[in-house]
């Protein structure tokens, strides 16, 4: 066959087959094969340890400006479920957290010192509380949260779902084991006034608990998981039921349990009356009590900042090393950038020859055996 015309005739015959593209199309024909213009830098030693030094230069100060306004935040935690037993029951809480005779009344003293500056979030703390156990995350009904009786199918809601004949709303595990120790605070001789309004997301109170679905035959078994809900009020204003469903992925963690709205200031005791209701002894699990406030970042913690200032100054150090690398042997850098710089040429030769036609191609091969080899 003649090279020159069944070259030819191939490349008539691919003209033929490749359809007319319009503006987009032929843009994402060069983007799927990777045709685009692109930039290959070229890793100099000048440039990698500029490089680290700048990330050192931005994350150092953003992490210590994080940090900062991590530790303005002051926060107060007691843990009050070992103190809030009586002595003679140390040795058996359990039992003595299931006695419905015994009182749980409790008593602490939180000592302020530095100035809070109100708002001031009141939190419960759990520690070693499994939330997120595959059963008890999928013990809900999120359709019966929103639809009440209406909605009839509570399969997922086992073994919470029926009691004595009837359903029960809200059905499940989490609400079944709602969170039900109380407090109440004072400062000297005056009550500090708790608000427990909007203390839950309002997405939630608006689209995930109806605004006409009421709690029906809730903690009426002979086992009682925790705390009971008023049936006269709506799902959606229930909003420590809310707080509590919205399920936490950590064993330990907080919840939202109201707002002081005043200062307090260093100095000041604030007396806590609480009802230690809610049972964690069965499982070695902790109580906390946590007054705290808030930052410009939200509350108190440490880990984003130390990250920063962490990463910062590993690109730093990484920086000094190079650098001392490349005084002490300055040619193993230039060998290595110009290697990197002969592979992009050959790339790009590589990709340029697409766009050659076929017979310079032939022709190119012919006079260049080597470079295809």
């Amino acid at each position: 066959m003649d090279v020159d015309g069944g070259s030819t005739s191939l490349n008539e015959e691919v003209a033929r087959s490749i359809p007319i593209q319009s503006g987009r199309s032929k843009a994402l024909y060069q983007f799927t094969q990777q045709r685009l213009p692109a930039c290959n830098p070229v890793l100099t030693p000048a440039w990698v340890i500029t490089t680290f030094l700048f990330i050192g230069a931005i994350f150092i100060p953003i992490g210590l400006v994080t940090l900062r306004a991590s530790r303005s935040v002051v926060e107060i935690v007691e843990r009050y479920d070992i103190e809030c037993v009586p002595e003679v029951f140390r040795g058996n809480k359990v039992s003595y957290i299931k006695d419905s005779s015994i009182s749980k009344n409790c008593t602490q003293y939180l000592k302020v010192d530095k100035y809070m500056k109100a708002p001031i979030y009141i939190y419960y703390q759990l520690d070693n509380y499994y939330q997120n156990h595959r059963r008890y995350v999928k013990s809900r009904s999120d359709k019966q949260l929103f639809q009440g009786l209406k909605y009839n199918d509570t399969s997922s809601c086992q073994p919470e779902k029926f009691n004595n004949g009837l359903p029960i709303v809200p059905c499940g595990l989490i609400a079944w084991s709602l969170f039900n120790d109380t407090y109440s605070f004072t400062r000297g001789t005056r009550k500090l006034m708790v608000s427990r309004k909007n203390i839950a997301w309002k997405s939630d109170r608006d689209y995930k608990f109806g605004k006409q679905v009421y709690p029906f035959n809730f903690q009426n078994g002979t086992l009682i998981g925790g705390g009971n809900l008023d049936p006269r009020i709506p799902l959606s204003d229930q909003e420590d039921l809310i707080v509590w469903m919205r399920t936490a992925a950590l064993p330990n963690f907080r919840k939202l349990y109201g707002r002081i709205e005043e200062d307090l200031d260093a100095g000041d005791v604030v007396v806590v009356h609480l009802m230690n209701n809610y049972n964690t002894y069965s499982f070695s699990g902790k109580k906390k009590l946590v007054l705290s406030t808030s930052g410009w970042l939200g509350g108190k913690n440490d880990f984003l900042g130390a990250a920063y200032v962490f990463v910062g100054s590993s690109s730093i150090v990484i920086s000094i090393v190079f650098m001392l690398l490349h005084v002490k042997n300055p040619s193993l850098f230039v060998v290595e950038s110009e290697k990197h710089f002969l592979m992009i040429l050959h790339s790009s030769f590589l990709v340029n020859l697409k766009d050659w036609k076929f017979d310079s191609l032939v022709e190119h091969m012919a006079s260049a055996p080597e470079v295809f080899h």
